[in-house]
């Protein structure tokens, strides 16, 4: 018996570095390490922007885990290539760069106190130059799919947020699916009782179909279908969207429409009980990880 508690091979999914699938690799988002300095919270912002209205071109929307789903607005600054005479013509902004300088001085961790070399950037850059695929590291268990979605360049991920760059809609049409969601709810950790996504974990070792070039643009047709709905509900974050309560019927249908698709695509019945869907899962992973 797995130890995941399905009837599939007795093997264990190991943390690995690399997609066991040709797929686009998953990074984790830009990690500040900044003390909260670089970090504009919201109660801040406008008094901000009023005090040091140069500023504006260098702060950046700021999403982690929490922002993206519940659409909350935080930012943060973003000085990845700031010509140095126009930050010292902003005194706020000098004071946080210095207060961030000296949080990593202050820091046991030498890899920390070096990076307080380069204050007025995060202390990690993983900022892609093009839209991107966005997978929240900590969501709630109460959710039918995890709400996963596209991001423009100029919005900064944190750390709390994975991202995949040249992620196409087939990409995200995989992931967004019950096979994906069957995967994550066995193999997937745990914060409390919500899901803790892990790159090296779930990702890295999620089984990918083999789709044919019309096999993948049927996906991508139906994966559109679901951001069209959600594009419905301008006002409508992530969570409202996806709260089993208050889940929009167009929204709903165009995710079954995609499961549907998506467990063909696998060679699954239709259906297939999740248990049964995790089992050949399973499987699939023991014969890509033992060639």
């Amino acid at each position: 018996m797995s130890p995941y508690l399905v009837d599939a091979p007795d093997i264990f999914v190991e943390s690995r570095t690399k997609p066991i699938s040709n797929v686009p690799e998953m990074i984790n988002g830009n990690r500040p390490t900044d003390g909260g300095n670089l970090i504009v919270e919201a109660d801040d912002y406008n008094n901000l922007l009023k005090q040091e209205p140069n500023a504006a071109q260098y702060v950046r929307r700021f999403m982690g885990s929490e922002e993206f789903i519940n659409d909350k607005k935080r930012h943060c600054l973003w000085l990845l290539g700031a010509d140095p005479v126009e930050l010292r013509k902003m005194p706020l902004i000098m004071e946080r760069v210095g207060k961030c300088r000296q949080s990593r001085l202050s820091s046991t961790k030498k890899t920390t106190r070096d990076c307080a070399e380069t204050p007025s950037l995060f202390q990690e850059i993983r900022q892609p130059k093009t839209h991107y695929l966005a997978v929240p590291e900590v969501s709630s268990e109460k959710r039918r799919y995890i709400p996963i979605g596209y991001l423009s360049p100029d919005v900064i991920a944190s750390n709390k947020l994975h991202v995949v760059p040249n992620a196409t809609l087939y990409h995200f049409g995989i992931l967004t699916s019950n096979v994906h969601m069957a995967w994550v709810r066995v193999v997937c950790g745990r914060l409390k009782s919500d899901y803790d996504y892990s790159k090296n974990i779930v990702y890295n070792n999620f089984p990918w179909p083999d789709a044919s070039e019309a096999q993948k643009t049927a996906i991508e047709k139906l994966a559109q279908a679901i951001l069209d709905a959600r594009s419905l509900f301008p006002a409508s974050s992530l969570a409202d969207l996806y709260d089993p309560l208050t889940m929009p019927p167009q929204l709903l249908k165009a995710h079954k429409t995609l499961d549907t698709a998506v467990m063909k695509l696998y060679g699954f019945p239709a259906a297939m009980p999740e248990a049964a869907v995790v089992a050949a899962l399973m499987g699939r992973y023991q014969k890509i990880v033992v060639r």
